[in-house]
C-alpha cells in the first residue's frame, strides 16, 4: 500500500461507509418487491422476468463488466459510473407501473449494480493490510446498511392499508436510487485502486477467461461447485421461510415475519466481527464447513420441530454463521489465491454462483416444489420439503471436508499472495 495514503483507520472507515451504502441500495427495494409486482398487475411470468434480472446480471457481468473493471478503469471510478447510471434507473422505477418500462429499468440497474458487489470487495481487499482480520468488520457495514434500509419501511408500512402500502412501496425505489447516487459521489473519495493492463507480462487479455482457467486447480473447482450448492440452499431459505413462518404450523403473525427473519442480519453483524479470529483459529476448510452446516441445522429444525415456535425463531441466528463463515470466507479466500490482476473477475466468477446461477435455479424450482410438489389439498408437507436443502447442505459440507485441499500457502496455489490461515 502507498505510504502516502491516509492512515488505515480512516481508510477502513471509508470502506465501511462504501459497504453500508452498497447494501443499503439493495436492502431498500428487494424485501418488498415480491408483494409489489403482483399489485401492479404483472403476470407470474412477468414477475419472474423482473426477479431474475438480478441473477442474470450476475452471469452477464462476469464476462463484461468485471473485465472492464479489471483491466480498463480504476475500480473506484467504475463504481462511481455504475452507481450513477444504475441509481438513475432505480429512481425511475419509482415512477413507472407498466411492465416493459419497469423491466427495462430494473435490467439496467441490475446490469450495473451486480458487478459493483465484486468491485467493492476488490476495493476493500486492495486497501487492507490484513484482509483476514479487516474484511469482516468492513463488510459488516453492508449488513448494517441493509438493516438501515429495510427495517424502517417494515414499521412505516405496518399501519397502512393494503392499497396505501402499494402506493407507498414505490418510494423504496426512490430511496434506493438516492442511496446509489450518494455512493457514486462517495466513490470519488475512496482510495485509488488502479487497473492492471492486459499488456503486462503473463496477463490474459480476457480477465474473466483467466479467472475461469483457474478452475483447473482441483481445490478451486471443488469450492466453485460447493458454492453453487450453498447458494441454492441459501436462496431456498429466502424463498420458503416467510411462508413457513406465517403458516398455521408455526403461527407467527404476518407483521412479525420480517422482524423475526431480520434476526439473521443481527447475527451476521456479530459473526462478521469475529470472522478474522475464527479464520485464524480454524482455517479455511473448517470455517466454510461450519458455514454450510448452519444451513443443514436450520432446515433440520424446520423439518423436525415446526411446532416449536421459540426454536424456529432462535435458529434464525444461524444466518450469521451461514453467510460469514462461508460466503464472506470465500471472498477472502479468492483475494488470497487468485492473481492480483484478475481478482475482480475472480470475485465475479464466484458471484456467478452466489448471485447468479444459485438464485436463478432457486427462483425457478422453489415455488414449484412448495406449491405443487409438496402441497396437496392445501396442506404443505414441510418436513419432506425442508429435508431436501438440509440433505444438500450436508452433502456439500462433507464434499468440502473431503475434497477441498488448498495449498498451505497462497504462493503454492494459482497466485502469489499473503499466507492464509492454516
Amino acid at each position: 500500500m502507498d505510504d502516502n495514503r491516509p492512515a488505515m483507520p480512516l481508510i477502513r472507515t471509508r470502506l465501511f461507509i462504501m459497504m453500508l451504502l452498497e447494501f443499503f441500495v439493495w436492502g431498500a427495494w428487494l424485501p418488498l418487491i415480491f408483494g409489489y409486482l403482483p399489485s401492479l398487475g404483472f403476470t407470474t411470468a412477468q414477475q419472474s422476468m423482473i426477479l431474475n434480472a438480478f441473477p442474470v446480471a450476475a452471469i452477464v457481468g462476469m464476462f463484461f463488466s468485471n473485465q472492464f473493471a479489471d483491466r480498463n478503469f480504476s475500480a473506484e471510478r467504475f463504481l462511481a459510473f455504475s452507481c450513477l447510471v444504475g441509481g438513475l434507473a432505480m429512481v425511475g422505477l419509482g415512477f413507472v407501473k407498466s411492465f416493459w418500462p419497469f423491466f427495462f429499468l430494473m435490467l439496467v440497474h441490475c446490469l450495473l449494480y451486480v458487478p459493483t458487489i465484486s468491485i467493492t470487495n476488490s476495493i476493500a481487499f486492495a486497501n487492507m493490510k490484513d484482509p483476514v482480520k479487516d474484511f469482516g468488520p468492513v463488510r459488516m457495514g453492508g449488513t448494517i446498511g441493509w438493516i438501515l434500509a429495510a427495517w424502517p419501511f417494515y414499521f412505516i408500512f405496518s399501519g397502512l392499508t393494503p392499497a396505501q402500502v402499494v402506493d407507498a412501496t414505490r418510494y423504496t425505489y426512490i430511496v434506493a436510487g438516492i442511496a446509489s447516487l450518494a455512493l457514486a459521489g462517495f466513490s470519488l473519495i475512496l482510495p485509488h485502486t488502479p487497473p492492471k493492463k492486459s499488456s503486462e507480462a503473463g496477463t490474459e487479455k480476457l480477465a474473466w477467461l483467466e479467472a475461469t482457467k483457474l478452475l483447473k486447480h482441483p481445490f478451486v473447482l471443488v469450492l466453485f461447485l460447493v458454492t453453487f450448492v450453498d447458494a441454492l440452499v441459501h436462496n431456498s431459505y429466502f424463498n420458503w421461510t416467510g411462508m413457513f413462518l406465517g403458516s398455521s404450523v408455526v403461527g407467527i403473525p404476518g407483521k412479525w415475519i420480517m422482524p423475526v427473519m431480520s434476526i439473521s442480519q443481527i447475527s451476521e453483524i456479530l459473526t462478521m466481527a469475529f470472522l478474522g479470529l475464527v479464520l485464524k483459529k480454524m482455517g479455511w476448510r473448517a470455517t466454510m464447513v461450519f458455514g454450510i452446516m448452519g444451513h443443514a441445522v436450520r432446515f433440520a429444525v424446520y423439518a423436525f420441530f415446526p411446532d416449536q415456535q421459540w426454536l424456529i425463531i432462535t435458529v434464525q441466528a444461524l444466518h450469521g454463521i451461514c453467510y460469514a463463515f462461508f460466503f464472506a470466507t470465500v471472498y477472502i479466500f479468492v483475494d488470497a489465491f487468485f492473481p492480483k490482476d484478475a481478482r475482480s473477475s475472480a470475485q465475479g466468477l464466484f458471484n456467478v454462483m452466489i448471485l447468479g446461477v444459485g438464485p436463478l435455479v432457486a427462483n425457478s424450482v422453489c415455488p414449484t416444489l412448495m406449491q405443487d410438489v409438496f402441497t396437496k389439498n392445501g396442506v404443505t408437507d414441510f418436513r419432506s420439503l425442508f429435508l431436501l436443502p438440509a440433505a444438500a447442505a450436508l452433502a456439500a459440507a462433507v464434499g468440502l471436508a473431503l475434497f477441498f485441499k488448498p495449498p498451505a500457502t497462497a504462493s503454492e496455489g494459482p497466485a502469489e499472495a499473503a499466507k492464509p490461515p492454516h
